[in-house]
């Protein structure tokens, strides 16, 4: 056993498997594991999965140089809906600021005879305001109430409120009125959990900024306990630096984070798409869509460049969250999503899933529902067994179930079981689209990467429906999020909001409102232990044209700023994100909204390893290999279809369908009409058969 050495371990907290890659930073040996999540007490399976894998490297306790984490604790549960009692204080005047909300109905106006508003985050009769304004310039208008506010806190206290959000108009612009509410709270009740949205969001648009503030506010207790309890659970491995994924794309240590629990929303789908997107890089595809499949969800995503597009305009279940955040759009359709029937007796398929506890059908530990995991076993295209044999399948069980369902829908158990996976399929494929033509790309340019446990199971089926050329399934496709948690740098974004017509513009005024951001940058990297010469900032800025309601992120480059140029970049990302720019009209003008600043500590990313192939591939189906009895179409039933494993495949290996490929945390069925190659890289390359 290697003396000091430096293992650096990312792990990925999923719904049904806890996903750990480890990498020895001294020899680049990169080692992957899975082990089944704790729902009861998530930090079980996280030290778990931490075991495990030193374990495999026959590595010490205290070789763990550090650990990055992707979790799902704030996603669940905005996603559930378990948002605890939330005290909100605002203006006077502006209590009903939530209820108003925007004027954007679901699914168009069209719905809006049917649509009834959702429960605000606070209900009505938590809300209190108090006395006080500033004007967009952050001038104070009135004074604020001090004597309000204390009634207000202690209010808030008697009732045993104990977590608040706090959003005063135009505290973008100043927070002095916030910060003194702050004091405040503290002095009268101590033991309140508070954000303050100067502190969130320094960004305009009451609403959305509230809404962030709240969001923020809700699951800082249980994200903020869940994080001091793996970080106290970590002292057994010499408390090594402990980081958290962001929804941004980047890192934050897990003593500041519990400061910015919103930012961690989209935590694991965000490091999902930053490692398939560098493993596609490296495969030479720079146009890449992500579809990230687990027990619960896939999550889709879009990477052009290598990099993967941001927003922030997200939303997390009924909850606006204003953050910046990797695009990532979430459908109910994992390996637990449970197929049902509606009122008018039709097949349905999630959102509802049995997670990993009782999961499944075919888990045998009690479960009730078809899933469609269940489907693909009773068709053959997953074996009988998890994680190499690890948990065993109950073929009976699931295959009762299914039979079970398709009596109902008079249909034979095969029929049923196809067209469970053909509803996902397309569920899946709607996600796709929602992250491509709705926003003006054509699906048909890019490679979809499928990764995840259950995300390459009906990749063939996606091809058909999307009419996609190419799809690629990297090494370990089980672990992918868990690895691209060792590819992210730390990451903090800074806004400001400055809103000035382009005319009107003071180059001087914003480079001093860039030079603060980056400021506050540097300070927050030097905390997190990166040394000055190591610091990297992006600026960028939110613009629009004059009268629009939504605004573009452009890039803006260092140095003296150069308002034309950023004006140009503007005109050319809003005719590729929209179809139309007024470039040569001089009568619509370009406003600029919102400046921003990210602070980057750069880290080292893992080498992707290249393979050399063999010079002569052995044949794709020699005479001996194992087969199993599959079904790809209920009309044609089942055929004898080659088993393949995976690390029996070498570079340049080509299998032609029907087959299954077979590896430690995921399974890949090769329907009839594509072939399969192995890249240089060990990556699955999917393509559709030559015709005869």
């Amino acid at each position: 056993m290697a003396e000091d050495r430096r293992i650096r371990i990312g792990i990925d907290t999923g719904g049904t498997f806890t996903d750990v890659v480890a990498l020895d930073e001294d020899s680049g040996e990169l080692v992957t594991t899975k082990t089944p999540s704790t729902p009861g007490n998530p930090a079980d399976g996280f030290l778990t999965g931490i075991a495990k894998v030193l374990e495999l490297l026959d590595a010490t306790d205290d070789s763990v140089s550090s650990v990055s984490h992707g979790t799902t604790v704030a996603t669940n549960q905005l996603l559930e809906g378990k948002v605890d009692r939330l005290g909100f204080i605002t203006n006077t005047g502006y209590e009903a600021m939530l209820e108003i909300a925007r004027q954007s109905v679901p699914d168009g106006y069209g719905n809006s005879y049917f649509w009834v508003k959702p429960d605000r985050i606070v209900p009505r009769d938590l809300v209190r305001g108090v006395e006080g304004r500033l004007d967009p310039t952050g001038a104070e208008v009135r004074p604020f109430d001090e004597y309000g506010a204390r009634e207000t806190a202690r209010w808030f206290r008697d009732r045993g409120v104990g977590t608040l959000g706090v959003c005063f108009l135009h505290a973008y612009a100043d927070p002095a009125h916030e910060l003194r509410m702050l004091e405040i709270l503290r002095e009268e009740h101590p033991d309140a959990v508070v954000s303050i949205s100067s502190e969130v969001l320094r960004e305009y648009r009451e609403y959305e900024r509230a809404m962030t503030t709240l969001v923020d506010a809700a699951v800082k207790p249980r994200l903020s306990a869940y994080v001091r309890n793996i970080a106290e659970r970590l002292e057994t491995y010499g408390s090594p630096p402990f980081y958290v994924m962001k929804s941004n794309g980047g890192v934050l240590s897990a003593a500041e984070v519990v400061h910015q629990p919103i930012t961690t929303v989209l935590s694991g789908p965000a490091a999902g798409a930053l490692g398939a997107a560098l493993i596609a890089k490296v495969a030479g595809f720079d146009r890449v869509l992500t579809s990230d499949g687990g027990g619960t969800s896939t999550d889709v995503s879009v990477v052009i460049g290598g990099e993967p597009t941001l927003t922030t305009e997200g939303s997390v279940g009924a909850f606006p969250s204003k953050i910046p955040m990797i695009d990532v759009v979430t459908v109910g359709a994992g390996g637990g999503s449970i197929a049902w029937l509606s009122p008018e007796g039709t097949l349905k398929v999630g959102p509802q899933s049995a997670g990993a506890d009782p999961g499944p059908l075919c888990y045998g530990k009690g479960g009730a529902d078809v899933t469609i995991t269940d489907a693909h076993v009773v068709l053959g295209r997953i074996p009988p067994h998890l994680l190499g044999g690890e948990i065993p399948l109950d073929v009976d069980a699931a295959r009762a179930g299914v039979e079970a369902l398709a009596s109902r829908l008079g249909l034979t158990p095969e029929a049923c079981a196809a067209g469970v996976l053909e509803i996902s399929a397309w569920n899946q494929a709607n996600a796709l689209r929602q992250v491509t033509v709705k926003r003006g790309l054509d699906v048909r340019d890019f490679v979809l990467v499928t990764f995840g446990g259950s995300g390459s199971l009906l990749l063939c089926r996606l091809m058909d429906v999307l009419g996609l050329s190419t799809v690629l399934v990297p090494p370990n496709p089980g672990n992918v999020s868990a690895f691209g948690l060792l590819t992210v740098d730390v990451k903090n974004d800074y806004v400001q909001t400055h809103v000035a017509l382009a005319d009107a513009l003071d180059p001087t005024v914003v480079e001093g409102v860039y030079d603060d951001l980056t400021a506050r940058a540097a300070v927050a990297l030097s905390g997190e232990g990166f040394a000055p010469e190591q610091h990297v900032f992006a600026r960028t800025a939110d613009l629009r044209y004059f009268g629009q309601a939504f605004e573009v992120r452009v890039p803006v480059g260092a140095g003296p700023l150069d308002p034309d140029a950023v004006a140009d970049a503007f005109h050319t990302e809003h005719r590729a994100t929209y179809g139309y720019d007024f470039a040569g009209d001089p009568t619509q003008q370009v406003e600029w909204v919102n400046l921003r600043v990210s602070g980057i500590g750069p880290i080292t990313r893992p080498e992707i390893a290249r393979h050399e192939g063999l010079d002569t591939p052995p044949p794709s189906s020699p005479a001996t290999r194992p087969t199993r009895s599959v079904c790809f179409d209920a009309d044609e039933g089942y055929v004898d279809t080659p088993l393949h494993q995976r690390t029996d495949l070498p570079p340049g290996t080509e299998v032609v369908g029907p087959a299954i490929i077979e590896e430690f945390g995921s399974t890949v069925p090769l329907h009839p009409g594509f072939t399969l190659r192995v890249d240089e890289y060990l990556n699955l390359i999917v393509t559709r058969s030559p015709q005869k």
